[in-house]
């Protein structure tokens, strides 16, 4: 390669700088899941040995907050698919006066700082008496997974030609033969990405489920309680380590199915 094509040192060095900065205290964790030393973070580990993924399984009282994590990242997604893509379709395939209004207070929520969001939910809820329960952290992030659904899906929406739609119509395809044979196909990849980055999302969602949980314990919360207590602490970071695949996982499928095209994976969340 000529030397002119080649990044100036001082900006090579800078991004390795900069990716060291981000995933170094991730490596971390993954290091200490492996210590011998239950209580302290010495470095270097005085030695490695995987009794703690062992200890962490037999942990009773880790399944019943992952149990919860999953259930609610489940059903928050579905809400945000067939939520998020209709808001998509109206925004993207209708004139109306204020429509660019709407569509900031669709996207506002994912702007908003996670403690505002929280203590608007926690105080609704109160106001109108309504329990906590798993709903209630339901409700809290669908506020943002709806957005990312929707980022996603409006994006494909405008990339639609509305011919096609016309033609399939014009052929005598009813509303859900054409949504079924035209618009899902189309949609589908924009779709499975929003909802892959919205249980990913959701999954380890920490400041909104505070509010919202009540006395109920997502995985997320478990681990943060778990931290103040100097006591096994190498099973939070194999508890770390299961959130981490959980959630980079679908976040990278998402990456790739959205990369060829103008969608929007997460829209800044």
């Amino acid at each position: 390669m000529p030397s002119e094509n080649r990044p100036p040192l001082a900006l090579t060095i800078s991004a390795i700088a900069g990716l060291l900065f981000l995933h170094l205290p991730i490596a971390l964790i993954f290091l200490y899941a492996f210590t011998t030393d239950e209580r302290t973070y010495q470095f270097p580990p005085p030695g490695l040995t995987t009794q703690w993924f062992a200890v962490a399984w037999n942990r009773a009282d880790v399944w019943p907050p992952l149990y919860l994590s999953l259930r609610v990242a489940a059903i928050s997604t579905v809400m945000a698919l067939i939520l998020g893509t209709l808001c998509a379709a109206a925004m993207a395939r209708s004139r109306f006066f204020g429509r660019d209004q709407i569509s900031l207070l669709i996207i506002l929520p994912i702007a908003l700082p996670g403690i505002i969001t929280g203590m608007s939910l926690r105080s609704a809820f109160a106001i109108m008496e309504i329990p906590f329960s798993t709903w209630t952290i339901v409700l809290g992030h669908a506020t943002f997974c709806i957005v990312i659904v929707y980022n996603n899906a409006v994006a494909r929406f405008r990339r639609l030609s509305g011919s096609i739609i016309e033609a399939s119509l014009d052929l005598g395809a009813n509303g859900f033969q054409t949504f079924r044979h035209v618009l899902l196909p189309n949609l589908g990849s924009a779709l499975l990405a929003g909802g892959m980055l919205a249980f990913a999302l959701s999954f380890d969602e920490v400041i909104v489920t505070t509010f919202t949980a009540g006395q109920q314990s997502t995985l997320p919360i478990w681990m943060l309680n778990e931290l103040v207590r100097p006591r096994q602490r190498p099973v939070t970071n194999v508890v770390a380590i299961v959130v981490f695949v959980t959630t980079f996982v679908p976040i990278l499928i998402a990456y790739y199915l959205t990369r060829g095209g103008s969608e929007i994976a997460g829209g800044g969340k």
